[in-house]
C-alpha cells in the first residue's frame, strides 16, 4: 500500500537566475523528498520563480519550477537559497509577493547570502541575523539596522531564520524541522543524511587566518614578526617599544590596522599558530599549547572555545582526520 502523501506544512524555495544549485538542493533534500517513515504529517515542498519559467542556475543548468508568485500565497515557509550581493535590489512583482507572505504569517528562512535580500525587504530590521563570514561586513555596511553575527550558524528570530555559509543552511533546516516536528524526528532525519544532529562549535573556525600584513612600515613589521613568533611573550610595553609609540597611539594605531586592542592581536596570532598546528601535524594539544604561546592545555581551550566555539581535539577532527587518526595510532 503505498505510502499517504504529505499534508504537513508547504515550504516554497526561491528560485532565481544565477542561484547557487547546492543551496537550492538543501531545502529539496530535507523538505521535498518522501518520507514514508513520517506517514502524512510531513513537509509538502515547491519551488517558485517569480514568473513561473525555468531559471539557470549560477552553475548554468537549466532547472523547472512549480509555479510562479502565487505560490507564496500558500506558504507556510519561505525558503531564499542566496541572493545576489552586488546588486540586492528586490523586483517589485517579487518584493510585493514576499510581503504579503509574511505578513500573512509565513516563516523565512535564508541560506547564506540569502540574508541580503530578507535585509532589503527590510524583514532583518531590528533583528540579529547572519550569513557567510566573508560576505558579513558587507551585510552590516549595507544595512546598518541589522545586528550581524558574524560568528554563528544561524540566527532564530521566531518567524525570520537566517544562515551562514552553505552548509549551515542544513543545520538551519535541520533545527527547523526539531522546532515543528520534535527531537526524535529530527535526529531520524539528520541520521538518513548521515549528518549530526547538531555541529560543534560555529562559523568562526572556518574563517581565514591571520595574514601577515600588506604594508611595510614599522607597525606592519612589527604585527608580522607576532604572526612569525607567537609564542614569544608580547607585553604592551614590548610592542610599544618596538613600533616606537606610546601605548595609547599604539592602541589607536591596532584599532585603525587590525581592527582590535593590540593584546587581542597576539591572542588571534596564537589561536592562528594552534590551528595551523592542529590541521597539520600529530602533536599533542600540549605541545601545541607551548609553541603557539598558551602555555598549557588548559589555556589553549578555553582560548580556543572562547575564540572559535569549539575545543581544540573537535577542531582537530574537522579538519585532520589525519593527524587524528596518526595522534590515536
Amino acid at each position: 500500500m503505498a505510502a499517504p502523501p504529505p499534508a504537513g506544512p508547504l515550504v516554497v524555495a526561491l528560485g532565481f537566475d544565477g542561484a547557487p544549485i547546492f543551496e537550492l538542493s538543501l531545502p529539496a533534500e530535507v523538505f521535498g523528498l518522501p518520507r514514508p517513515e513520517f506517514g502524512a504529517d510531513w513537509y509538502r515542498f515547491a519551488l517558485a520563480s517569480q514568473d513561473g519559467q525555468p531559471i539557470r542556475t549560477g552553475h548554468g543548468w537549466n532547472l523547472s519550477v512549480d509555479g510562479g508568485l502565487a505560490l507564496f500565497a500558500n506558504a507556510d515557509l519561505v525558503v531564499i537559497p542566496g541572493w545576489r550581493t552586488a546588486d540586492s535590489t528586490v523586483p517589485e512583482p517579487l518584493r510585493h509577493a514576499l510581503l504579503a507572505a509574511h505578513a500573512r504569517g509565513a516563516r523565512f528562512a535564508s541560506i547564506c547570502s540569502g540574508a541580503f535580500l530578507l535585509a532589503e525587504l527590510g524583514l532583518l530590521d531590528g533583528r540579529r541575523a547572519t550569513t557567510h563570514w566573508m560576505h558579513a561586513p558587507l551585510l552590516a555596511r549595507r544595512y546598518p539596522r541589522v545586528t550581524v553575527a558574524s560568528d554563528i550558524l544561524y540566527a532564530d528570530g521566531g518567524d525570520v531564520l537566517t544562515s551562514a555559509g552553505s552548509a549551515a543552511g542544513i543545520d538551519l533546516l535541520l533545527h527547523i524541522v526539531r522546532g515543528d516536528y520534535g527531537v526524535a524526528r529530527a535526529n531520524a532525519l539528520a541520521k538518513r543524511l548521515v549528518l549530526p544532529a547538531q555541529r560543534e562549535g560555529d562559523q568562526r573556525q572556518f574563517a581565514d587566518a591571520l595574514r601577515p600584513p600588506r604594508q611595510t612600515d614599522r607597525l606592519a613589521a612589527l604585527m608580522a614578526e607576532i604572526l612569525a613568533q607567537p609564542a614569544q611573550d608580547w607585553p604592551v610595553s614590548r610592542l610599544a617599544a618596538e613600533a616606537g609609540m606610546s601605548v595609547r597611539t599604539l592602541a589607536r594605531a591596532f584599532a585603525s590596522r587590525a581592527g582590535c586592542a593590540p593584546g587581542t592581536y597576539v591572542l588571534r596570532a596564537r589561536i592562528a599558530r594552534a590551528r595551523e598546528l592542529l590541521e597539520t601535524t600529530a602533536l599533542p594539544v600540549e605541545r601545541i599549547a607551548e609553541l603557539s604561546g598558551f602555555g598549557s592545555a588548559t589555556s589553549l581551550q578555553q582560548n580556543f572555545r572562547r575564540q572559535l566555539g569549539c575545543s581544540p581535539t573537535a577542531y582537530r577532527r574537522s579538519f585532520a582526520p589525519m593527524a587524528v587518526a596518526a595522534a590515536q595510532a
